[in-house]
């Protein structure tokens, strides 16, 4: 008989829980060893539980997916993560896999497919859903990323001083809702949602530099 898989369920819904709890501990090849419903309960289940897998949703309060993703890929835990969400924006999907996760499937995928994404994910193999897996392609055979303009880069120099919008509007002499826009604009070209992300994205590419811009 083989060893069952060891599984931890990640998400803030109860009812998703239940539900994929139910449907692991009926199959033999399978053993629940925790649920949490935020990144940071993961994290101390999983150093606890010794899981193969883990089932992780991304938008979750508190510590979300993708830093609990992170987190466990620099303890250095060889636990596989099988992101498992209802979104699969570009902003969702790549910083997941960027931050170590194994593979990527929406809550909508079948039962049948669910249950062979975790075996793969145990044996190290990536698992995408299609739909990902199509968004990624598209991403590679993307042009070069657009250059952020210079008013842009202006405004998110701000923001990563502490700066609100507000603030950004009146030293740039433009308003409010002009700040607003281009950290859309910002947001779309650096693949993110919020202004952390965007700080942080700028600094990783060399876009902003400490001390400077």
């Amino acid at each position: 008989m083989s060893v069952p898989v060891r599984l931890l369920i990640v998400d803030d819904h109860p009812v998703v829980r239940d539900g994929l709890r139910g449907m692991f501990t009926g199959d033999p090849d399978f053993e629940v060893v925790g649920e949490a419903g935020d990144g940071a309960e993961a994290l101390a289940l999983a150093a606890n539980s010794a899981p193969d897998v883990v089932l992780m949703d991304l938008r979750m309060p508190g510590m979300d997916g993708v830093t609990a993703i992170g987190r466990l890929a620099r303890s250095g835990s060889t636990v596989k993560v099988l992101v498992l969400t209802t979104y699969d924006t570009d902003a969702d999907v790549l910083p997941a896999i960027e931050a170590g996760a194994t593979g990527y499937l929406l809550k909508d995928a079948p039962r049948d497919e669910l249950v062979r994404a975790v075996r793969a994910a145990a044996r190290g193999e990536s698992v995408l859903s299609p739909s990902v897996a199509g968004r990624l392609m598209g991403r590679l055979r993307a042009p070069a990323r657009e250059p952020l303009s210079q008013r842009e880069l202006e405004v998110l120099t701000l923001v990563a001083r502490g700066a609100s919008n507000r603030e950004a509007a009146a030293q740039l002499f433009i308003s409010e809702a002009t700040v607003k826009t281009h950290l859309l604009h910002v947001y779309a070209k650096l693949g993110v949602n919020d202004r952390a992300a965007a700080v942080a994205v700028a600094y990783d590419r060399g876009l902003l530099t400490p001390g400077g811009r």
